[in-house]
């Protein structure tokens, strides 16, 4: 015959059989949050469905520039509301500029090419006066 188990020790085990399947479980899905700023620019990504790209740029909404997405396959990236802008830390200064973020989801699997314009949403014609842009692989 076996000998009797405290309760405690039945609790114990439990405790760390549910640590286990947690740790190997976290081990096993996409790990969040991808964040990108513009020395990422030109780069290639790898990534997982169901993990944000969180893409942060310089940007000065006084002088009438921001940032635009351009290109988007909506099957594999899916935009996630309007990018946020961060003011800078010098608040002080009238027409300081700030950082705006795009969280961008991976939806699917596949590879595609994401671009950001920095320009005036009102001018028509005119070259952008920056381009962020990489190439995404999902798996």
């Amino acid at each position: 015959m076996y000998p009797k188990r405290s309760r405690f020790t039945k609790v114990k085990n439990s405790i760390v059989v549910m640590l286990l399947m947690a740790i190997i479980a976290a081990g096993c899905g996409p790990t969040g949050e991808i964040r990108l700023d513009m020395a990422d620019n030109g780069r290639q990504i790898e990534a997982e469905v169901g993990q944000i790209l969180a893409i942060s740029l310089e940007s000065n909404p006084t002088t009438g520039f921001g940032w635009e997405l351009v290109e988007i396959e909506d099957p594999i990236l899916q935009l996630m509301g309007e990018a946020e802008f961060q003011p800078s830390e010098s608040k002080e200064i009238v027409g300081a500029g700030g950082t705006e973020t795009f969280r961008i989801e991976v939806v699917n699997t596949g590879q595609t090419t994401l671009t950001l314009v920095y320009r005036r949403s009102w001018e028509e014609g005119v070259e952008p006066l920056e381009t962020f842009r990489i190439n995404v692989i999902v798996h």
